[in-house]
């Protein structure tokens, strides 16, 4: 089965001349093929572990479902013969019979890096999604000490960025009854960071949660124009991210009424779209 991590051998060198051996831990990154009624969909480089989340995010994300019902099945490919060993980097994916099956002529014939989620998409036309969510009229809403408090309850849930130091993370919070601190619904990592939000997304769609109203996501690194429209088409009115947006984020997040942070560190950030969601009080 494929592994989140591996241990290697390793020689550290100093300028001082010294030089030990020890092991190190390593982020897993291995190619999932995504197959859709047996054909290839895509196929994405990432780290092992969540996989269906990864698939049915994705599938969200491209806007081929938005619902737990929409997907019939999800299992990993099964070997012809008598063992029939299951290849855990091939997810076959089967639609309820009322979704339309993407055209799987047009595939993304370049596979996906883990620091692209739209390399390889077969046209530019393609690139832009429609989301089935509107987040212009969700009032969303948090507190700034509670938005300023995210990167660090992101941090302290990275276990494997713990042990490896090479991936990234995305957390979706939900909004508390009692208007108090937002709840950690799921945290995901990644060594894509792309990967990682579609982790999050396909919990939700497979925990049948979406639309996230009200939620905000997380995510350890900047934000782009990939991930304000992943956070749009799961219905996420707040993005809030560690590093800076590009213009085009900003610019998409502007469009459709989304809330762009940007350079939250915990003590102060920019908001770039919608910051009447931000309570300063």
């Amino acid at each position: 089965m494929a592994a989140t991590t591996r241990r290697w051998r390793v020689h550290r060198l100093g300028r001082d001349g010294q030089t030990a051996q020890r092991a190190d831990v390593l982020a897993g990154e291995e190619p999932l093929e995504i197959r859709i009624g047996g054909v290839s969909y895509s196929v994405t480089m990432r780290t092992p572990g969540n996989d269906f989340d990864l698939v049915a995010g994705f599938l969200v994300s491209e806007g081929v479902v938005a619902a737990a019902g929409q997907i019939r099945q999800m299992d990993y490919r099964s070997s012809v013969g008598p063992t029939g060993e299951r290849d855990y980097n091939v997810v076959e994916v089967h639609l309820a019979p009322d979704v339309a099956v993407p055209d799987t002529t047009l595939p993304r014939h370049v596979y996906t890096s883990s620091s692209c989620g739209v390399c390889g998409t077969a046209s530019i036309e393609a690139v832009r999604k429609t989301s089935r969510y509107d987040v212009t009229s969700d009032p969303g809403g948090l507190s700034l000490e509670h938005l300023l408090a995210l990167p660090d309850r992101l941090r302290q849930g990275q276990a494997v960025f713990g042990r490896t130091g090479g991936v990234h993370a995305a957390a979706v919070f939900v909004p508390a009854a009692d208007g108090g601190e937002p709840a950690l619904a799921c945290l995901r990592e990644d060594v894509g960071r792309h990967n990682a939000v579609d982790k999050v997304i396909g919990w939700a769609v497979r925990e049948s949660l979406l639309p996230l109203r009200g939620s905000v996501l997380q995510v350890s690194g900047r934000a782009s124009f990939e991930l304000v429209q992943k956070a749009a088409m799961a219905g996420i009115p707040v993005l809030s991210a560690v590093s800076a947006p590009s213009a085009l984020a900003v610019e998409l997040g502007e469009e459709l009424g989304l809330t762009v942070v940007g350079f939250n560190r915990g003590e102060q950030l920019n908001a770039y779209t919608r910051q009447d969601r931000i309570r300063s009080g």
